[in-house]
C-alpha cells in the first residue's frame, strides 16, 4: 500500500479567460506563478518523488513547488479537447445549445469534437496506476483538472452524470492510497495555503 498526492497546476491566461486548454501547451500566467509561489506543500509530502504531466503549466508548477527534476509522465496529460481547445464553454454552448446539452448528459462518455472522453482518460489512468513502478512511490502528482476528475471517478465509481461525491477545491491537494491496482480516497482538499493536513 502506498500513496499519491495529486495537485492541479497553477492558473494560466487561458484559465483566467475561461478558455479550454486540453493538450494546448499554455504556460502559467504571471499571476499564476505568483499564486503557486504562495502555496505551501505540507511537510510530509516535500520529500516525496514528483511525477508530472509534460505540459508546461504542470512542469512550471512542479518547479515552483521545489521539484526541479520531476519524472515526466505522458499519461498525466490533460484530457484532449480536440477542436474545442482555445474556446470557452459559453461560446460552444451558444453554437447548438441542445446538442451540447445532450453531449454533457452523456457523463463519462461526453466527447469534445475530435477529442477524448472522460471514460478514456479514466481508462488511461487506471492502466497507468496498474503499471506504476512502486519504487518511485510515494509521489506528488502535478497534473490537470480533467485528470483530477478522472482519478476521483476511478477511486469512487463516480459516473460524472451528477455532481462529484465531494467538490475538489483549489488550491488543494488530494491524497489517494494505492491498494493492488486500485485507488482509494485517503483525504481530499488538503489546503496548499497552510502546512496543516
Amino acid at each position: 500500500m502506498t500513496e499519491l498526492l495529486f495537485i492541479r497546476h497553477g492558473p494560466t491566461e487561458w484559465n483566467e479567460g475561461g478558455r479550454i486548454q486540453g493538450r494546448s501547451d499554455v504556460p502559467l500566467s504571471d499571476s499564476g506563478r505568483d499564486e503557486v509561489r504562495s502555496w505551501t506543500l505540507p511537510a510530509p509530502f516535500q520529500s516525496w518523488a514528483c511525477l508530472c504531466s509534460p505540459l508546461a503549466r504542470a512542469r512550471e508548477t512542479a518547479a515552483l513547488l521545489g521539484f526541479d527534476t520531476p519524472q515526466i509522465v505522458d499519461d498525466l496529460q490533460e484530457m484532449h479537447w480536440g477542436e474545442w481547445e482555445g474556446h470557452t464553454l459559453d461560446t460552444l454552448r451558444a453554437i447548438d445549445p441542445e446538442a451540447f446539452r445532450r453531449n454533457e448528459d452523456r457523463g463519462l462518455d461526453f466527447r469534445p469534437a475530435g477529442g477524448e472522453s472522460p471514460r478514456e482518460v479514466k481508462a488511461r489512468l487506471a492502466q497507468w496506476v496498474a503499471s506504476l513502478d512502486k519504487e518511485v512511490l510515494p509521489a506528488v502528482i502535478v497534473c490537470h483538472k480533467g485528470v483530477l476528475r478522472a482519478v476521483l471517478s476511478l477511486a469512487t465509481g463516480w459516473d460524472m452524470f451528477d455532481d462529484p461525491p465531494e467538490k475538489l477545491r483549489e488550491p488543494c491537494a488530494h491524497l489517494y492510497t494505492i491498494q493492488g491496482d486500485s485507488l482509494m480516497v485517503n483525504q481530499l482538499n488538503i489546503s496548499l495555503k497552510s502546512s496543516n493536513i
